[in-house]
């Protein structure tokens, strides 16, 4: 059975997307199962004590604005510092993964779109005429899922994966919850991908 990495992330993160390739890259390589766990990042914060980026100070926005640039570089992409349609309310959109998911569908392909549907193609990913357009360029059951993602299953599974990151100690985004192990921030994938190929055993805080 392969070992499996629990992955949080909501669509909106500008980290998520910079890393969702380099991360998949890594779970083929090792062929790794993913727990897609798309999040209310505002609980998540509001648990563990995360600002949401409005309410940091403005050094560190600054700096959030440094870091996009710097790894827009060192990734090889080409994107809005400020795409239009951002922020926007990512509760559909989560909810749509985690229906995709629940179905039996990898969301991966999905993802790749609607990452860049947000930060390339300045597309509003809070509409639902633009997720259907997503989903249905690539080749999944939009219609279907969109009306999953309306259901109370869909509402308790989003909740889920809040307690579930909470209890996890998976407080921003992306994290990469590998053995009880938490890997946060894409730039945290070579270590992800060290721990995975020297089979080492999980760290544990305070041990």
């Amino acid at each position: 059975m392969p070992r499996t990495v629990d992955y949080y992330f909501p669509p909106l993160s500008p980290w998520a997307y910079i890393g969702h390739a380099p991360f998949m890259k890594i779970v083929r390589h090792h062929g790794l199962g993913i727990h897609y766990k798309p999040v209310a990042l505002v609980e998540v914060f509001a648990d563990t004590g995360g600002l949401p980026l409005g309410k940091r100070h403005p050094v560190r926005q600054r700096y959030r604005m440094f870091e996009l640039q710097r790894w827009r570089e060192k990734r090889g992409l080409s994107f809005h510092l400020h795409p239009k349609f951002w922020p926007f309310d990512g509760n559909l959109a989560d909810r749509f993964v985690i229906a995709a998911t629940a179905a039996g569908h990898d969301p991966d392909r999905f993802l790749r779109a609607a990452f860049a549907g947000v930060w390339e193609r300045e597309q509003n990913l809070g509409e639902e005429r633009t997720l259907l357009d997503i989903a249905e360029g690539v080749g999944l059951p939009a219609a279907e899922l969109l009306a999953a993602a309306k259901t109370e299953d869909a509402q308790q599974r989003y909740e889920a994966n809040v307690r579930d990151a909470i209890a996890a100690d998976a407080f921003g985004s992306p994290c990469y919850v590998l053995d009880g192990e938490v890997f946060w921030g894409q730039d945290r994938l070579e270590l992800l991908n060290d721990a995975l190929a020297s089979g080492r055993k999980p760290y544990r805080s305070g041990a």
